[in-house]
């Protein structure tokens, strides 16, 4: 029954990759302008707008995006197949995620591939999300991309069969203290992304206000300015931050109901703080020292930086109590 179950997760996996590769295919055409059609606009909406009007770089930075492809005279019908897609391939990434947890009678992130599993669902969960509330369409590439990317590594080079946990993982803060972790770390990939395009953009603005526009790159027109994409980027590590604070709390604790201590120089250990202390410099410095623009993106940049080492390089190259796990 496990290892029937195992396969299923396994096929579901393949088959959320198939539709997240559509819905990438779907939103780097929204980006090119080529998934969208100008339409009549709305009774009292006044006269038509371009293709990319109203959300490039010079466009209110603060504005909030319409919700309506019609108000906007602009039907962005490659954008609808990316999200509707996105959505179709969460379906089946949660289902692989819970069969697998069911294949193993437990909570599926006891391993490096489970963990890449889970917490790749849940940045798809969380932009989702996101975009009930907000229009980060064109955000849909640089998520959706780095999502199908984790996938393919975690079946490729990370996969492990299903299997119990060894005994220090058999306690209920896994649940709680790598749930939390998983959807902090969702929050900042997201983030990582906006930061990323909000670089490329102010690059772009400077360019255009020194008289020369830049030639290539022409779909972040159809982007929000820098400002915009600084401020997405800076809620996004607002709302994560405190739950990587209390993801290294929660360790702690369960640190000590395992090895009967709260903190021992572990390096996965090491590298949680080392993430919470950069994290904190990028919102103090903000705060305080009125940090916007490309130094606060830089920042929070080499706080993604240390994610990414805690989860590729610490685990595989560390040997300590968590070498099991790639977990935060």
């Amino acid at each position: 029954m496990g290892e029937s179950l195992a396969a299923t997760s396994n096929l579901l996996v393949y088959s959320a990759m198939t539709a997240y590769a559509v819905a990438l295919v779907a939103f780097a055409l929204d980006l090119s302008g080529r998934g969208r059609t100008l339409v009549a606009p709305a009774p009292g909406q006044g006269a038509l707008v371009g293709v990319g009007a109203g959300a490039g770089a010079g466009g209110a930075a603060g504005a909030a995006p319409a919700r309506d492809d019609d108000e906007t005279g602009v039907r962005r019908r490659a954008a609808a197949v990316g999200v509707s897609t996105t959505w179709l391939a969460l379906l089946l990434h949660t289902a692989a995620v819970v069969t697998r947890g069911v294949s193993a009678g437990r909570a599926p992130w006891g391993n490096m591939y489970e963990f890449t599993l889970t917490g790749a669902a849940v940045v798809t969960a969380v932009y989702c999300a996101v975009l009930v509330r907000r229009d980060l369409r064109y955000l849909g590439v640089f998520v959706v991309g780095p999502v199908l990317l984790s996938l393919g590594i975690a079946l490729s080079v990370l996969y492990t069969e299903s299997a119990q946990l060894v005994p220090a993982l058999q306690s209920y803060w896994l649940v709680i203290h790598v749930s939390v972790a998983t959807v902090s770390s969702a929050l900042f990939v997201i983030a990582f992304s906006a930061n990323v395009l909000q670089l490329v953009q102010d690059r772009r603005e400077r360019l255009a206000a020194a008289g020369r526009p830049p030639q290539r790159g022409r779909f972040m027109e159809r982007l929000p300015g820098s400002v915009e994409l600084e401020r997405t980027a800076y809620r996004l590590i607002a709302v994560s931050f405190p739950l990587w604070s209390f993801t290294l709390v929660a360790g702690a604790i369960w640190a000590e109901r395992a090895w009967g201590r709260y903190w021992g120089w572990d390096p996965k250990e090491v590298w949680t703080f080392v993430i919470w202390v950069v994290y904190a410099a990028y919102l103090h410095a903000r705060a305080t020292r009125g940090w916007d623009g490309r130094r606060s993106a830089y920042l929070a940049l080499a706080g993604f930086a240390c994610i990414l080492v805690n989860w590729g390089v610490v685990n595989v190259f560390f040997p300590g109590n968590h070498s099991y796990a790639g977990i935060g």
